[in-house]
């Protein structure tokens, strides 16, 4: 059983950390090919392992450091049926590695915890597409069954809750969030934004928020926004309503760059980790629950850290 399921502190006053961007660190700093974004590809092995534990350390110490709460995403942002097909997973070991990428976040909390400093374990959902464009749309309940399984693995284990991210439209994230509530497990929703705010999709931020709740019964624990940089979807927040108050979590990138440009350049963009814990800070005072800081595409330890002393005493 979860050790947060009856109640996430997540919902109490406080800071969280997250991480940052898991796949750009392996891909640009540790030297992975990474085939189709898949870090939960790692797991099958005992330097894999390693390499994944010595990632989330360095963040748990951060955050333990700090005094703050701190979100341990699993590696599983790939680690669906049809992504585990393309690299050679059957159902069976598919499973095994979902389950794996919590026993090894769990090992994580266990090192670093401390009465004052909740660590929450967050299996992550992404989407069945890719992750910038709008491919191959589902339907509500195609949505609810494909990500069923994923997430139903994750409510069988000790995992807090369930995150999706990077969400390009609003019928898979519905889908997800009725898994998630026929598996009795709190999910967490984040959308990611063009440079105009928009979902790719074309979608607002409000419009696909609400369409969420009514559709669910505002069952989401809460929302985010990831994999956009906060000048792309600070005007949607400065022309906001009460929608606003349902995010409660931030993980952006360090570029400024396209979702287009990202996809087709050879380098990494890690952009100006203090500029960026200075947008963090701006945010606060357009969304009134924000409470979750981590970083996506582009970040690392680095940015992390000025996030926090930005944002901390």
């Amino acid at each position: 059983m979860s050790k947060y399921r009856h109640h996430l502190p997540l919902l109490d006053p406080g800071v969280f950390l997250s991480d940052g961007g898991l796949e750009t660190t392996l891909i640009f700093h540790d030297g992975y090919e990474l085939p189709h974004f898949a870090a939960f590809d790692l797991l099958k092995d005992e330097e894999g392992l390693a390499t994944l534990a010595r990632y989330y350390d360095g963040y748990a110490e951060l955050a333990r450091a700090s005094g703050t709460g701190f979100v341990l995403e699993t590696p599983t942002w790939r680690a669906s049926a049809d992504w585990g097909q393309r690299l050679g997973y059957d159902a069976a070991s598919l499973a095994q590695a979902n389950r794996r990428s919590v026993d090894l976040v769990l090992e994580v909390r266990e090192r670093f915890e401390a009465p004052s400093c909740p660590f929450v374990v967050s299996g992550n959902v992404g989407p069945r597409g890719d992750g910038y464009r709008v491919e191959a749309r589902m339907t509500v309940d195609q949505a609810r069954r494909y990500h069923a399984t994923q997430i139903e693995t994750f409510a069988q284990t000790h995992a807090d809750l369930v995150t999706a991210v990077t969400l390009n439209y609003v019928d898979e994230a519905i889908g997800i969030v009725l898994a998630a509530r026929d598996a009795g497990i709190p999910i967490v929703i984040s959308f990611t934004t063009e440079v105009d705010g928009r979902l790719p999709s074309g979608e607002t931020l409000a419009g696909a928020i609400s369409k969420t709740d009514a559709a669910t019964r505002a069952y989401p624990t809460y929302y985010m926004i990831n994999c956009a940089h906060p000048t792309h979807f600070e005007r949607e927040l400065r022309d906001a309503s009460d929608w606003t108050s349902r995010v409660s979590g931030v993980r952006a990138n360090a570029s400024k760059r396209s979702h287009a440009e990202l996809d087709a350049s050879p380098d990494l963009d890690a952009g100006d980790p203090d500029q960026l814990a200075g947008e963090y800070r701006a945010l606060r005072t357009l969304l009134p629950k924000l409470s979750v800081y981590g970083g996506c595409c582009g970040t690392d330890l680095r940015h992390l850290r000025a996030i926090s002393r930005h944002l901390l005493p």
